[in-house]
């Protein structure tokens, strides 16, 4: 390997001549033929080139890659309306003080003792007048006429030419239900009818697709709503069965029936009424009233058949003798029952409309046993007590004042209605509303002179003792063509409403004017001095 010479070892050389070159530089003092030590020489450079890299170079490899193209796009957008506005101020008006007037002290003093005593006096008569007893305020606006908010029917039924035989609202007033039927003609074997509801608080309301629809194998004559429980609704069908139905369950509302047994009623049952258990407070019977001169009463005992409890007969017999009735025909001894009400102030007081056109005051705790040959398993008593004087014709519907303890009315098919006190036999006043038959009556839940009736010739008609004894205060017609109306029901919760079924298939709502769901000041003793005064 070629090595450099440093710069003073060539320095050295050069002035020592070609000898000190030839023998390395070293001094001749060790003589002649001795060598001497290695020295350094300088020699030209060699160098290699070198292949790796020329190698490599070839083998290089030249790669590149290319992104995607970017697609871009301009959206641009120009609104086509404007609009500007302004608002300005009046200018304020300086307000300006009155100027205080200046009174005279004694003079004002002495003006204030000669009327002391006399202000003193007049308050004390305001504060002990009860000319404003019972007023409340009313902030609403008043309601001036009576108006059709609903007209509800079930198309199947009316193709079939059923009438809506009774109508019912449930515990919320939100359901209103109806029974399907007929009160002209109809086999019950053969007949099938429904119960339909609807839900008026729902929205989008359809007036031809009830809420629930019950398919009956028999014709419905009459409905009551269970008074807690919404969904519940008891029935009396033409073929003398009481059933319950839970709507609130479409695909198996059935709750239990009767059937046709020995203790069944064996003629169309009139009327159903929901009792409650005189030792529960939350558990209810089933009273049932039929033509075949039975008052029924249910009670629910699982399995879907109820029990029947206690059972009433209405034998002519023993009816009380107090007024002069006509003789029944040989070999009559049943009372048809045709409708019932009970008593607001006494729950074991109730009154009976009969086919024999007399009313009949009836109670629960009677004890005396029926004299009838009807087959029962409980023993049958005789609920007559007191009979009042009759109508020209049956009886259709009753209704006892839910504001006076001995008041009543009645209606017929001698198209009369009566006001009886339960003191005397003769009616306190009779109204005649028209040649055809009444088919219903109800007294108002809120106004104790108020009351309804259901005319022959397609009238819903209101009344109002206060105004006239005579005629009807309002009178809407509910069928165009005088179709008879044949049932109608009061709103107890949401009392501006009234619900009537007529011989068409329809239900009609109507909502009442204020004048008939606000009570006047002192209503309830005026009702009292009506009785007391009539009575006389």
């Amino acid at each position: 390997m070629a090595t450099r010479a440093q710069p003073w070892q060539l320095r050295r050389a050069r002035s020592s001549g070609p000898v000190a070159l030839a023998t390395g530089g070293a001094a001749s003092a060790e003589g002649p033929g001795r060598p001497g030590p290695l020295q350094d020489e300088t020699l030209g450079v060699t160098s290699v080139p070198s292949q790796w890299r020329g190698v490599q170079g070839i083998r290089g490899d030249t790669k590149s890659c290319q992104t995607a193209s970017i697609v871009t796009a301009e959206v641009s957008t120009q609104t086509r309306k404007h609009a500007d506005a302004e608002v300005q101020t009046e200018a304020p008006e300086p307000v300006r003080l009155q100027p205080v007037s200046r009174h005279d002290s004694p003079r004002l003093a002495a003006f204030l003792q000669r009327v002391e005593a006399l202000v003193i006096r007049e308050l004390n008569k305001n504060w002990q007048s009860h000319a404003f007893d019972g007023f409340e305020v009313n902030w609403t606006e008043p309601q001036q006429t009576v108006t059709c908010l609903h007209t509800l029917s079930y198309p199947p039924a009316q193709g079939q030419g059923m009438h809506v035989t009774s109508v019912s609202w449930n515990t919320t007033g939100s359901v209103v239900a109806c029974a399907y039927g007929r009160l002209d003609d109809g086999d019950w074997s053969t007949l099938k009818s429904f119960v339909c509801a609807w839900n008026l608080d729902r929205r989008g309301l359809s007036p031809q697709q009830p809420s629930a629809v019950v398919e009956v194998p028999s014709a419905v004559m009459c409905l009551a709503f269970h008074p807690t429980q919404p969904s519940h609704i008891a029935g009396g069908l033409y073929s003398g069965e009481v059933l319950v139905w839970d709507m609130s369950r479409p695909e198996d509302p059935l709750l239990w029936r009767t059937g046709l047994t020995d203790d069944t009623h064996r003629d169309p049952v009139s009327q159903v009424v929901w009792l409650l258990e005189p030792r529960h407070s939350h558990r209810f019977r089933v009273l049932s009233v039929a033509t075949d001169g039975k008052v029924l009463l249910w009670q629910g005992a699982g399995a879907g058949r109820p029990q029947l409890t206690e059972g009433f007969a209405l034998v002519v017999q023993q009816l009380p003798r107090n007024t002069k009735l006509k003789k029944p025909h040989r070999g009559e001894t049943e009372v048809g029952a045709t409708a019932v009400a009970f008593s607001s102030f006494d729950p074991s007081l109730f009154v009976l409309g009969t086919e024999g056109g007399f009313p009949l005051k009836c109670s629960l705790a009677a004890e005396e046993a029926a004299l009838t040959r009807m087959p029962s398993s409980v023993s049958l008593r005789s609920p007559a007590q007191f009979t009042f004087s009759p109508h020209g014709g049956p009886v259709y519907s009753v209704s006892c004042s839910p504001f006076h303890r001995n008041l009543f009315l009645s209606a017929g098919t001698d198209g009369h209605i009566h006001l009886y006190s339960m003191l005397q036999a003769q009616p306190l006043t009779s109204l005649q509303l028209t040649h055809k038959y009444l088919f219903a009556v109800r007294w108002s839940p809120v106004r104790p002179l108020v009351f309804a009736a259901a005319s022959g010739e397609g009238d819903v008609q209101l009344f109002d003792l206060h105004k006239s004894s005579q005629k009807p205060t309002v009178s809407v017609k509910q069928t165009q063509d005088e179709s008879p109306v044949y049932c109608l029901e009061f709103n107890r919760q949401q009392t501006q409403l009234l619900a009537a079924g007529d011989a068409k298939g329809t239900v009609k709502v109507w909502q009442l004017s204020t004048e008939f769901t606000e009570q006047g000041p002192r209503e309830t003793e005026d009702l009292d001095q009506l009785a007391a005064e009539v009575a006389t």
